[in-house]
């Protein structure tokens, strides 16, 4: 983590590479990607709970079947 120090010569880098007037379009433009990214990662997830339960029912389904298999009489 940056100390003070530091971090206003960031700050003065960043004034002096971009200007006054482009900060806060800068800004503006880091926080949308930040909250698109979040969005993306959210969908991501939702997504990967979805894979999950439909594969915790196909394992319920395969393990009724072995069940019903293993109670089926054997015919010779």
């Amino acid at each position: 983590m940056p100390g003070g120090i530091e971090l206003a010569v960031i700050v003065g880098v960043v004034i002096l590479l971009f200007g006054g007037k482009k900060i806060p379009e800068l800004a503006k433009g880091i926080g949308k990607g930040i909250k698109d990214f979040k969005s993306a990662v959210k969908d991501d997830d939702e997504k990967v709970a979805d894979a999950k339960d439909a594969v915790k029912e196909i394992k319920e389904e395969v393990k009724t079947t072995a069940t019903e298999v293993k109670e089926t009489p054997k015919q010779a």
